[in-house]
């Protein structure tokens, strides 16, 4: 599995007492994507300037609105969960320096999920990286090779061509998911007509919220 290593500017014991706007953190199963059904420790950090009309945490996009908490404080709270999955969520969390966070966690035995837009540039060290790209905000272009993952929610007929162009852009092997956007439940059809048409592309279903669990 490819880890991506960056270097950092603090010392270990420096970077536990770095802090992070948090919105929550909750141990729940994956509901999206590759990892679907999987444990999973989640972190929802605060803050995001890519505006999605639909976006159902809205709430994570003023960071000031929500409490910090220390790097050592997350790790320790991820450790309790018996997962090994750790994954980093938002909010977009590419507006923070992920550094300290990712390299703590990958210390403590965890595997770093990120979910991400793009839009802003790869920090941190992470096991797995699953983009999500927005119209408002589109990924800059170096986050393309580190892409495992590619996740297009889909809202009209338009995204689909959307999908496919930032497919193009991702590396070979890509798993490719399209999901509907969950007020648009007319667009389940047609992104089932596509993938049956587009046989590499997968169906991503917010399991979670069927589930109604976090």
């Amino acid at each position: 599995m490819r880890s991506l290593e960056a270097p950092d500017l603090l010392e270990p014991a420096l970077a536990l007492e770095v802090r992070y706007s948090v919105v929550e953190h909750f141990y729940s199963l994956q509901g999206e994507g590759a990892w679907t059904g999987h444990a999973a420790y989640f972190i929802r950090l605060a803050g995001c300037d890519v505006g999605c009309w639909w976006c159902d945490t809205k709430a994570s996009w003023d960071a000031s609105a929500h409490p910090t908490a220390s790097v050592s404080e997350l790790v320790e709270a991820a450790q309790r969960a018996p997962t090994p999955i750790v994954v980093l969520t938002g909010g977009e969390p590419l507006m923070h320096d992920l550094g300290p966070l990712t390299r703590a966690l990958r210390a403590s035995g965890k595997r770093v999920h990120l979910e991400t837009s793009g839009a802003y540039p790869l920090s941190g060290h992470v096991d797995w990286l699953t983009l999500s790209p927005k119209k408002r905000k589109p990924p800059v272009p170096e986050i393309y090779p580190h892409v495992r993952e590619l996740k297009v929610v889909v809202v009209n007929a338009s995204d689909f061509r959307w999908a496919e162009a930032h497919a193009a852009r991702c590396p070979e092997g890509t798993l490719l998911f399209l999901q509907p956007e969950w007020g648009s439940p007319h667009m389940i059809e047609p992104i089932l007509r596509y993938i049956q048409a587009h046989p590499r592309w997968r169906l991503s279903l917010q399991v979670h919220k069927y589930l109604n669990i976090p």
